[in-house]
């Protein structure tokens, strides 16, 4: 989804509905998490936000919520690329009764889709993703 490199791209305008795919405007869903007036409440959520940070270009929430053992430090998000859409295919933990939790999902982009189960641990109160493995 990303590359580690020295600069971060800027972001680009907020949808209106929320690319998640959860039925809610992005200002009440994701688009809070990634402003900072809320904070994931599970595993699951993090990973929709992260999503969505994705298709909005926003480098900084992707790092912010990165572990920080696992995070990089600047992201080159790649500009062409069009993701359309989420589809959450388990999870594993990752409620407020845990302190880590699995998400395995499968994300779209234009010409094919990422499969992937991500790692997810609190930090501070807070999830963060610390990693992922790629599937068939």
């Amino acid at each position: 989804m990303a590359r580690r490199t020295s600069r971060t791209p800027s972001r680009t305008a907020a949808p209106a509905s929320c690319p998640c795919g959860l039925p809610a405007d992005y200002a009440d869903c994701c688009g809070r998490y990634h402003s900072g007036a809320a904070a994931a409440p599970t595993a699951e959520a993090l990973m929709r936000s992260r999503y969505s940070a994705f298709v909005v270009g926003d480098a900084a929430y992707l790092v912010r919520t990165w572990h920080p053992r696992t995070r990089p430090e600047e992201l080159d998000l790649d500009p062409a690329a069009r993701w359309t859409g989420l589809e959450i295919l388990d999870t594993g933990g990752g409620s407020a009764f845990h302190s880590a939790g699995t998400v395995t999902f499968r994300a779209s982009y234009r010409g094919g889709s990422l499969h992937e189960r991500s790692r997810f641990e609190r930090v501070d109160g807070a999830w963060v993703y610390v990693d992922g493995e790629f599937l068939d």
